[in-house]
């Protein structure tokens, strides 16, 4: 710098690393702006549906373990309606709208419109009204329900619910069984809960209904649960399968 009647001014040799300087950082920025351009332009996003009863929580929690190793990857969550109506639609066009669906597998009878790639399993509980006798219960066993009605719902075609409703009607003829005929959705807990039934339901869905209250059975049985997705996944849909079979495996 150098100082004139003025005040300060800089010399030629500030000025020109000023002009330098300046061009330098208007290069860095516009450098930058092009990376993230060329970055969003080859994202790979990944469509994950989720809903009240099928929670995407147990695929996040393992994808953000390794997310930083897999900066192409987006996810974009999807919700769609735990509605028995439109539920079947849903499960067809696995792909269309969202590429994985995380959830049990109680829809065997859809099992043609998807593929399945296990991740572990739900164990069968009792789902009752807040104020039922048996409510302040740790664990409820198949004998503390004889003199109730039971709700079983097996829309989907479960062959371990059908194997559950089996061995109550077989071994515990007290316990009086209500079929229900569709899939699980909201509506199913909010009418058990108004009409005092109690429901076989699983212990992921322990917090649906805020009036109901899940408590853990002594039934032997459990169901999967997984990622359902295409019959012909996307490339990018395969890539991020890949990924998550090896963290699986590594898991193991």
């Amino acid at each position: 710098m150098i100082r004139t009647n003025h005040g300060i001014d800089l010399t030629k040799a500030g000025k020109s690393f000023v002009k330098d300087a300046t061009f330098m950082v208007q290069f860095f920025e516009e450098a930058l702006l092009r990376m993230r351009q060329f970055a969003q332009a080859n994202q790979l996003v990944i469509r994950v549906g989720t809903s009240m009863l099928n929670p995407y929580k147990v695929l996040l929690d393992m994808w953000n373990e390794v997310s930083n190793k897999f900066p192409q990857f987006k996810i974009n969550i999807v919700h769609f309606e735990d509605d028995s109506h439109t539920l079947p639609t849903t499960y067809r066009t696995i792909g269309k709208n969202y590429d994985f669906i995380v959830g049990p597998i109680l829809t065997e009878n859809l099992k043609e419109y998807f593929q399945v790639l296990e991740l572990g399993s739900n164990r069968f509980c009792f789902a009752l009204s807040r104020n039922h006798r048996l409510a302040s219960k740790k664990t409820i066993s198949v004998k503390d329900l004889y003199g109730e009605e039971l709700a079983v719902v097996n829309g989907g075609g479960s062959a371990v619910i059908d194997e559950i409703r089996n061995f109550m009607i077989k071994n515990h003829p007290k316990i009086r069984i209500k079929d229900i005929p569709r899939l699980y959705d909201i509506d199913i807990f909010n009418r058990c809960e108004e009409s005092g039934v109690v429901l076989l339901t699983l212990d992921v869905w322990a917090d649906i209904h805020p009036s109901l209250v899940t408590i853990p059975s002594d039934l032997d049985f459990a169901i999967p649960y997984g990622l359902l997705y295409p019959l012909h996944p996307s490339e990018d849909a395969n890539q991020f399968l890949e990924i998550i079979k090896k963290i699986q495996f590594q898991q193991s």
